[in-house]
């Protein structure tokens, strides 16, 4: 048996998957996001409950492939700890820490929506724009654990000869016009505003653009043509076969099939069958992907 997380900024999902991949035992509690003994506790009392022999887990922030140190700004208590072998050695069991972007790549692609493809770029869109990148069923992971992420890096900038022509926001990285801050539910919003000077949350957005509205349309549309650019460039660049969606944006099958559509029409050879897709898993992507990659 095998324990498997899936650790978000608010809930820690846990269950126990036996050899087969099956999830038996499983409970869902509020991450104690400043308390790393009752974060240790949590593991410990769920191995108290059903005998597992290793821990994987997945969690936000990034995982230093070589060092094993977790940057998360969201869990502060296992931020810069290297959290693998920190708790395992408190619970004296293996323990496997992956990034939860890669933990959805890889459950995707070995039982969800990307299965039989070799060469697989998942992509979430929702707070924020995050990625993951798995080849032949394995994580690349790249320097400092960043492989696969794409939110972050200058991609829309100022015009010179028209300033405030483009959308170019500051990011919470320290950079701006990173496709983080246009990509994700609030960067659809932002963009929103930024056309029509109106404030709508992505939900209605989205909805709005279904329902034939041509405001929230045009928001969809401009959205699409700059996000499917660089996407189209990074397919090019990684020669990934399909692009699974998660986040909050994926529930938005509309908005997911209209980038799609913008993705293949940028690629030098043609896709007549749909890329980039919602999902399958759902929910428990993180605690498949937990468990795939403690495999």
């Amino acid at each position: 048996m095998r324990l498997c997380a899936d650790v978000g900024g608010s809930f820690v999902d846990i269950a126990a998957f036996d050899d087969a991949g099956a999830i038996g035992w499983r409970r869902k509690v509020p991450t104690p996001v400043d308390d790393w003994t009752a974060f240790v506790a949590l593991f410990a009392d769920a191995l108290a409950a059903v005998a597992c022999d290793r821990v994987s887990i997945a969690t936000a922030g990034l995982v230093d492939p070589l060092s094993g140190i977790v940057t998360s700004a969201n869990i502060p208590c296992i931020d810069g700890r290297r959290l693998a072998a920190e708790l395992g050695a408190v619970l004296a069991v293996p323990v496997r820490v992956v990034n939860d972007a890669d933990a959805f790549v890889l459950a995707e692609a070995a039982r969800g929506v990307a299965a039989g493809h070799d060469r697989v770029f998942g992509i979430i869109l929702g707070t924020g724009v995050g990625g993951g990148l798995v080849e032949h069923g394995r994580i690349v992971s790249g320097a400092g654990g960043i492989g696969g992420e794409w939110g972050h890096g200058q991609v829309v900038h100022d015009s010179r000869t028209a300033p405030g022509a483009n959308p170019v926001f500051a990011c919470g990285c320290g950079l701006v016009g990173c496709l983080d801050t246009i990509g994700s539910a609030r960067g659809l919003e932002r963009l929103h505003r930024f056309l029509h000077g109106i404030d709508a949350d992505s939900i209605a957005i989205t909805r709005g653009a279904q329902a034939g509205d041509p405001l929230a349309a045009a928001t969809v549309d401009y959205w699409c043509e700059l996000v499917g650019g660089p996407l189209a460039m990074l397919l090019h660049a990684m020669s990934a076969t399909i692009v699974p969606v998660g986040g909050g944006l994926a529930n938005a099958t509309a908005l997911i099939a209209a980038l799609d559509a913008r993705v293949r029409a940028n690629l030098l050879t043609p896709a007549t069958t749909p890329i980039v897709v919602p999902g399958r898993l759902g929910q428990d992507a993180g605690l498949i992907g937990a468990f795939v990659a403690g495999a």
